[in-house]
């Protein structure tokens, strides 16, 4: 009998040689006449050891993290039988950093072959559509909406209350959007997923689509991520190939279409408008609302747009119901997030917990403290337009509205962290000049406002006039959060204002920290 041995194919293991450390498990088992069976799979998020080389040995046993190097002296500690070895781990699920998760949406990332869609429906895959097709649509948002899911993708906005919307407005044509552009610093839960679990974002969308009467779905996906656009192309193939996608779907008599479309590398494309603008072909620009996306979207016809990890919760709340979801979480904030260390952390990686986790827990019980050893200082939440938070906020909960009420946001949930080395007078600077690139220069506080603010700040460092100029960055900022169109004008005063807040300090020294 072969022995099986999963590599990941995700991309962070693939950049730390994971192919070479697949390549060289096979010729080592040849040279050897040992019969295994390779199977390449998602991340288990733990990327510090990736990367991570399991095991079927009665128990799945885990070794990371593994360089092409280390592959003869495994064979020879006989890992494939889980032989002792300075880089034997144990099981995953033992680790500490993994066994105090709730795994939900990304229950299967990591354990079996991504694209074999048997393998999809052997771990639970396809019983939230079959149990959809079994419902009125207004039945299938109804529970969507008694779950509590809110949008993953930063605005928290409930995902009942959009689908609803879609459904209850008239046209003879309606689409579903997936928002896969995900271009925050410090996010990696949408390329994990959809290189990891990819069926299961097409069986949400699918969902999705009989709940509103869409017919014709899109994922709109950053084009900086091959290894996901490669991995969605051959899932939506085998879902038309068994029945899953297409004029009818499992034998329902329901159409429901799937293609993939690229971005070109524009952070805008992010804010669902601008999506829209270069999904239809155009310049991607923000557009003025009323009328929203879910009355007048793609091509001007009722459009629901949702975030990947959305969309991916949306087929266990319809598996086990809206009570089994709804129970995950505190106050207004249900069910689990999957949660992004990066940063200067000794523990990197994707940590899937309920709501109501702090901060302080992320930072230390799962993230280690710093990687340099040095005090964790300033801690930024949601992308580069998050607010900047200092130790004393880090027993914060994770939940909307507790961050909104310290003025912050969990947005995609990506943590950066950043020991007491940092200048936060240059993490401030660096908002408003990622702002200045990154506008689509449609609205006059955003374009000209964030170049602005790089130069206010320059005089800062300079020393130049120190209470004009911060008298002249407070009414900048409150001018581009008031009058700019969308989130990126609006949401760049936050790491400015924060970091102006709690760390003045560094922007009362000449020449900066540095």
């Amino acid at each position: 009998m072969s022995v099986r041995v999963y590599v990941s194919r995700d991309a962070t293991a693939l950049a730390l040689g994971a192919e070479a450390i697949a390549s060289a498990i096979v010729a080592e088992a040849h040279a050897r006449g040992i019969a295994i069976e390779l199977v390449r799979t998602g991340s288990r998020g733990l990327f510090w050891l990736e990367p991570l080389v399991e095991v079927e040995a009665g128990d799945r046993i885990g070794y990371g993290p593994v360089a092409a190097a280390d592959v003869p002296g495994l064979f020879e500690a006989g890992f494939l039988g889980g032989g002792a070895h300075a880089l034997r781990i144990g099981r995953v699920e033992e680790q500490p950093f993994f066994a105090r998760q709730e795994r939900l949406t990304f229950a299967r990332v990591g354990i079996g072959d991504p694209l074999d869609v048997e393998d999809y429906i052997s771990n639970g895959g396809y019983r939230g559509l079959r149990n959809a097709l079994a419902l009125a649509p207004a039945d299938i948002v109804q529970v969507v909406t008694e779950s509590g899911l809110r949008g993953r993708g930063g605005a928290a906005f409930p995902t009942g209350i959009k689908w609803k919307t879609v459904l209850d407005t008239p046209s003879a044509h309606k689409y579903i959007v997936c928002n896969a552009d995900e271009g925050d610093s410090g996010t990696f839960s949408d390329r994990m997923l959809m290189e990891g679990d990819p069926f299961c974002l097409v069986e949400g969308m699918t969902i999705a689509g009989l709940a509103v009467g869409a017919e014709h779905g899109f994922i709109y996906l950053r084009s900086e991520y091959p290894h996901a656009h490669r991995a969605l192309e051959a899932a939506i193939a085998k879902a038309y190939a068994g029945g899953w996608l297409g004029a009818d779907v499992h034998g329902s008599g329901r159409r429901f279409e799937l293609e993939v479309r690229l971005g070109a590398g524009a952070y805008i494309c992010g804010e669902e408008t601008s999506l829209l603008d270069s999904l239809e072909g155009r310049r991607g620009q923000v557009r003025f609302k009323p009328p929203l996306p879910a009355i007048k979207g793609l091509f001007g016809q009722p459009t629901v747009v949702n975030n990947v990890i959305s969309l991916a919760s949306v087929p266990l709340i319809l598996e086990r119901g809206a009570e089994f979801y709804r129970d995950y979480g505190v106050g207004r904030s249900r069910g689990t997030l999957p949660i992004q260390l990066a940063g200067n952390l000794k523990y990197t990686g994707l940590v899937e917990k309920a709501f109501g986790v702090t901060l302080r827990e992320l930072l230390y019980d799962y993230g280690g403290g710093s990687y340099s050893g040095r005090p964790i200082r300033a801690v930024q939440v949601g992308g580069p337009l998050g607010a900047y938070l200092p130790e004393s906020q880090f027993d914060t909960p994770l939940d909307y509205e507790a961050f909104a009420a310290i003025g912050a946001m969990l947005g995609h949930g990506g943590i950066v962290a950043f020991d007491d080395t940092v200048d936060m007078l240059e993490q401030a600077r660096y908002a408003m000049e990622f702002c200045a690139v990154e506008s689509c220069g449609k609205c006059t506080p955003c374009r000209i406002g964030s170049t602005r603010g790089v130069e206010v700040l320059d005089r800062l460092r300079a020393g130049i006039e120190r209470e004009k100029n911060f008298a002249l960055l407070d009414d900048l900022c409150e001018t581009m959060r008031s009058a700019s169109l969308c989130a990126l004008g609006g949401l760049t005063p936050d790491p400015v204002r924060s970091a102006l807040q709690h760390f003045r300090e560094d922007f009362e020294i000449p020449g900066g920290k540095g």
